[in-house]
């Protein structure tokens, strides 16, 4: 599973041809949660109240670009590197 962004020990990846609806994974201190692109929401899992928040902020701010990998990864396609939280 490519790891796509990094920050605060926060780990971003995305599966290849993963399942429905467009989401991605973010893993903190052993803790993992799959958040849906569209609007955050945790679809499985939980990570800790402040990494969660750090993740939507993330997301927030990144939406156009996981949708764009959420595509090349539909296509078995090599990810692009998000870059991380400012």
């Amino acid at each position: 599973m490519p790891r796509i962004s990094q920050f605060y020990g926060i780990i971003i990846t995305m599966y290849y041809n993963d399942h429905a609806p467009p989401h991605f994974h973010a893993s903190y201190a052993g803790d993992r949660a799959e958040y849906a692109i569209s609007n955050g929401t945790i679809l499985v899992g939980e990570l800790p109240k402040r990494a969660n928040r750090l993740v939507n902020e993330w997301a927030e701010l990144r939406q156009a670009e996981l949708f764009e990998n959420w595509d090349l990864a539909r296509q078995s396609l090599p990810l692009k590197d998000i870059d991380p939280l400012p």
